[in-house]
């Protein structure tokens, strides 16, 4: 049976379990995707940068991935001042690819299902207005 042919009010059929919650916060989301694109990692700063956060917030959500051992985090000292190089370990640009794919599922699905809905309630217009229901 194919995605399109289950019924869509099958419990829990909505709950998306494949969708990873500690990526799926959207700081996090940002903070993933903008390390998958750069494979050598990402200087504290640029990565507060290019994900709008603060250097708190940022440090909290890199504290929260790095010990679901998602990122790797390095410190050192260049020119007598600290810099902290972030990068997505093996395991967390597998378990990003992976979370993608359902993300691109869940996409393509209700993609479907508009495209079916729109389909049928073109059709529906077409035939006699509801019963009871007034048109605005």
């Amino acid at each position: 049976m194919t995605e399109h042919n289950m019924s869509d009010k099958r419990e829990g059929r909505f709950s998306y379990e494949g969708l990873d919650r500690v990526m799926h916060e959207k700081a996090r989301l940002g903070i993933m995707t903008s390390l998958a694109v750069n494979p050598d990692g990402l200087l504290f700063n640029d990565l507060k940068d290019l994900c709008s956060l603060t250097d708190g917030n940022l440090s909290r959500h890199l504290q929260v991935l790095q010990e679901a051992g998602l990122v790797e985090i390095w410190k050192r000292f260049q020119d007598r001042r600290p810099q902290t190089l972030c990068r997505l370990t093996k395991e967390g640009r597998k378990r990003f690819m992976d979370y993608l794919e359902v993300v691109e599922r869940v996409l393509k699905y209700a993609r479907a299902m508009e495209e079916k809905s729109k389909k049928k309630s073109d059709a529906s217009l077409k035939a006699e207005p509801l019963k009871g229901w007034n048109s605005t």
